[in-house]
């Protein structure tokens, strides 16, 4: 990570993409001063992460590769297991493979810098998550804060080697509103900087979110209608969706209202 932080800009800046936030960003004002982060698509491709490594370093930087490869592989079957577990909450185990999301994983490397000694600074806007689900692993440097019910916000404080799994707004359209989307941030203090991995699951292309018919019936009717998750991760960070709360993007791109039971 810190290798990686440090290598030159006009590296950095070939960790590009078309999509929003799928390459580097830099310190700027739409995200934060105190950011800089990277984005590597199927990173449990060793191609891809190969490819990732040679833009950053002239060698390719083997050991990244095998170390990257290694722990992409490994939060992916993390993230199968909890999937399976979600699923089979709601009884459907035996149709997992039915109703599972086929996806890709994209990881995120990122670093927030310290702000000035005694300034409390954000060092992420508050919002939910646009991918179907998150799990983040940090360095053991407090900064994660998540909002609970009454308006209020918490810091994260995670053991050693445990990871923090995030619920994402097509999560919680794929469960028909039983998952909550929780609205968190990265607050930094001046004592050190962060360093932190997301893991993002990103459905296939044409992937369609639609929630399980037998998650639907007339005590739980449809809240949300089928949608492309691509089409509505290019809505969230549109101009229009600029002027809603992220918390209420799902809802105004794809609420039912009134809600539809089977």
């Amino acid at each position: 990570m810190k290798e990686l932080i440090e290598v030159l800009v006009e590296r950095k800046q070939k960790n590009a993409s078309p999509l929003p936030y799928h390459g580097w960003v830099g310190p700027c004002t739409q995200v934060s001063l105190l950011y800089d982060g990277f984005r590597l698509g199927d990173a449990s491709n060793y191609d891809s992460v190969k490819s990732f490594a040679q833009l950053m370093w002239p060698d390719g930087h083997p050991r990244f590769c095998k170390s990257m490869h290694t722990m992409a592989t490994q939060i992916e079957e993390l993230n199968k297991l909890i999937w399976l577990m979600i699923i089979d909450s709601y009884g459907l185990g035996e149709k997992w493979e039915s109703v599972m999301i086929n996806y890709k994983m994209l990881v995120q490397f990122m670093k927030y810098m310290a702000p000035p000694p005694g300034v409390y600074e954000r060092g992420l806007f508050a919002h939910t998550d646009k991918p179907v689900s998150t799990i983040i692993c940090d360095d053991q440097v407090l900064g994660l804060e998540v909002e609970v019910k009454d308006g209020q916000w918490i810091k994260l404080s995670l053991s050693p080697s445990s990871f923090c799994f995030v619920v994402g707004d097509p999560l919680r359209a794929w469960s028909n509103g039983r998952l909550k989307a929780v609205n968190h941030r990265i607050m930094m203090s001046g004592d050190n900087g962060r360093y932190s991995i997301a893991a993002f699951v990103i459905p296939i292309e044409g992937t369609i979110i639609k929630a399980p018919k037998e998650l639907i019936d007339e005590q739980h009717p449809q809240l949300y209608k089928d949608f492309d998750f691509m089409e509505f991760f290019l809505f969230a960070f549109s101009d229009p969706a600029k002027h809603i709360d992220s918390g209420e993007q799902l809802h105004a791109f794809a609420s039912l209202s009134p809600p539809i039971s089977n």
